[in-house]
């Protein structure tokens, strides 16, 4: 019999994601071919599947989790914002359209048969389907139409975890008050509660828990400690992204874009050794820094003039005149240009003057781009002798996601690329050119190339060297780290968790509930 399991939550960032993680990792370990799930994912971090979808990067870490290649089936609807009101609508990895958000609310009904379509499909291929909730439940403006939390347990039959987050207080109210405006069916659903991200000794909460147990008629399944392990965030929430203060050793500043997208992009350099990442939104925070990154961005016109406004572009100009390096990826890159031109109001339409750092111009086109490829950093007489000729030959993968085109002189090129299809590069002779370098200013169209290759390694000695720091620990195994990290979180959650009891709760069939 196949089997599932759905992990709610009291509120985003209730560790929902983490949770799905771990349990994809323990299923996995237990012998269980395990595939994650979510219906309706809003998130700006996306990733390119080998075919060329796109899905959300929790699913991504999911699926990494349970030891399977990331597919777009795991993540059927996608919302990248692209306001307050409004997003781009992507269904089975390819755009539908944007859409404002009282639209969505009436349309999102008829995507029901390719969410269907979509968890079937794995069903027949995987033995435990981990289905990850969003926000909360009982979220009861939003309970009509439901196709995420408890509307999805009820289409596909799933016994329902509850978890609530202690370390931002109140997890009785936040857990009892969910369980009490959810309707008896629903009610009847839950199976377990769970207390998340605590700290301290869990003899203080019994009490608690006893209390909670009575009055919800639901068990606790357990209490899941604040565990450590470095993972992928999903979206703006991210604790990482509160990171301010420069530490010890290289200093990189990833300017905090209002509208910031695919920020996991530098979460390998974090783990490197002598070298201190941080996010700044503002000038006091961006400060003097070793590097500068321009991230990308789900609304590039509309984040460059918040650079504007606020000071951070006078502050990057300065700082790339004083030949400190500035990188900009995809986004961040755009936006390093001369001119962006949006003639189908793909944002904002009209055009913007660009920071100037680049000898490019960028026209948004209706049409996305959405490939995985494989570099190389070339030497180009335009680096001159800065941080970015240290790095001719270094190699890379990752995907490129967007809708504008850029394009230069010609000559001054910072990669060369080739599109990855299903595993396989194209020929030797499909090399295209990407991005641009000037002095100690690059840009590259290029998501997720510090995860492997030579790249992030001889980045990272290039900038210890100038320093002065040795550089000898420095190592390219990312996804080893990873592994060690899933490990870790799934060692952590099977201790503090009844599995046992979990596991019946997955054999319960729908009358039984």
């Amino acid at each position: 019999m196949k089997q599932n399991i759905m992990i709610q939550g009291t509120m985003s960032s209730a560790g929902k994601s983490l949770i799905c993680a771990a349990l994809c990792r323990i299923f996995t370990q237990d012998g269980f071919k395990t595939a994650p799930f979510k219906s309706q994912n809003m998130a700006l971090n996306s990733f390119i599947t080998e075919d060329g979808a796109e899905m959300g990067r929790a699913q991504v870490m999911q699926a990494e989790a349970a030891k399977i290649r990331p597919d777009a089936r795991m993540n059927p609807i996608l919302l990248k914002p692209t306001s307050d009101v409004g997003s781009q609508v992507i269904v089975n990895g390819h755009v539908l359209g944007n859409m404002p958000a009282a639209s969505y609310f009436k349309y999102k009904k008829q995507l029901v048969p390719e969410i269907m379509k979509a968890y079937r499909s794995l069903e027949e291929e995987y033995d435990i389907i981990v289905i990850e909730g969003a926000g909360s439940p009982a979220e009861i403006n939003l309970k009509k139409n439901d196709i995420v939390n408890m509307g999805m347990a009820k289409m596909v039959d799933a016994p329902v975890l509850l978890a609530g987050d202690i370390d931002r207080g109140g997890v009785f109210a936040q857990l009892y008050g969910t369980v009490a405006l959810l309707e008896e069916e629903e009610r009847n659903r839950v199976k377990g509660l769970i207390i998340n991200k605590f700290r301290g000794d869990v003899e203080i909460l019994k009490l608690g828990l006893a209390t909670l147990e009575e009055l919800t008629k639901i068990p606790v399944a357990g209490v899941i400690p604040w565990i450590y392990a470095k993972l992928d965030d999903e979206d703006s929430l991210a604790p990482r992204l509160s990171r301010v203060q420069a530490g010890a050793g290289v200093d990189i500043a990833v300017v905090r874009l209002p509208h910031i997208s695919n920020f996991t992009d530098f979460n390998p350099l974090e783990q490197q050794p002598g070298i201190s990442l941080r996010y700044a939104g503002d000038v006091k925070t961006l400060g003097q820094p070793d590097m500068v990154i321009v991230p990308g961005s789900k609304n590039t016109m509309s984040d460059l003039k918040w650079m504007r406004q606020n000071g951070m572009e006078a502050a990057i100009l300065k700082l790339a005149a004083a030949n400190v390096p500035v990188l900009g990826i995809c986004g961040g890159y755009q936006m390093l240009g001369e001119s962006i031109e949006d003639p189908d109001g793909e944002e904002e339409g009209g055009s913007l003057h660009g920071m100037g750092l680049l000898p490019v111009r960028t026209v948004f086109e209706k049409e996305k781009v959405q490939t995985r490829v494989t570099g190389e950093i070339l030497q180009n007489p335009g680096a001159g002798d800065g941080l970015f000729a240290a790095l001719c030959g270094s190699v890379f993968s990752g995907y490129e996601i967007h809708m504008g085109h850029t394009t230069g002189n010609g000559k001054n090129s910072f990669s060369r690329i080739r599109t990855l299809t299903n595993g396989s590069t194209e020929a030797e002779e499909d090399w295209q050119a990407d991005g641009a370098v000037c002095g100690n200013v690059a840009g590259t169209y290029v998501h997720g190339l510090f995860e492997d290759g030579s790249l992030t390694k001889n980045l990272c000695s290039a900038l210890l060297s100038k320093k002065g720091i040795c550089a000898e620990a420095l190592t390219q195994d990312y996804a080893a780290f990873k592994e060690s990290q899933y490990d870790l979180l799934a060692a952590e959650v099977r201790k503090a968790l009844d599995m046992e009891q979990i596991y019946r709760m997955m054999e319960k069939q729908e009358g039984d509930r």
